[in-house]
């Protein structure tokens, strides 16, 4: 029991000192994706979106407007996930090494005290 308190607590404190330290950045105005040297942006993505929206409100049989608002609406989130990059703050070697053995310490020492508790 003590090594799975003690794993979990290096756990979450590895892992709290990951996600502060950690910064996201969105780069989604520089375009979402590239053919050839054209880049669409996120306005290009909503004008089909309006368009595919604007002919399912008018007759809402037609295939097409159906495909034109589900498939930019799913470029929109696609390419607003893939925009995301992470970077880290300024860390000294040292504080990163300690960040990473209290997390995979921690995980280590919970899943041997489950391994070897009794069932």
């Amino acid at each position: 029991m003590g090594a799975f308190l003690l794993g979990a607590a290096m756990t979450i404190a590895g892992g709290y000192l990951l996600l502060t330290s950690l910064h996201v950045v969105n780069g989604f105005g520089g375009g979402l994706f590239g053919f050839g040297g054209f880049r669409v942006t996120g306005g290009m993505i909503m004008i089909v979106f309006v368009i595919g929206i604007g002919i399912v409100f008018y007759d809402s049989t037609k295939w097409y407007g159906w495909a034109l608002a589900g498939g930019s609406l799913l470029a929109l989130i696609v390419g607003t996930i893939a925009s995301v990059r992470f970077s880290f703050d300024g860390m000294t070697a040292f504080d990163f090494i300690v960040i990473l053995i209290l997390l995979f310490g921690g995980i280590g020492l919970v899943l041997r005290s489950v391994k070897e508790s009794p069932a």
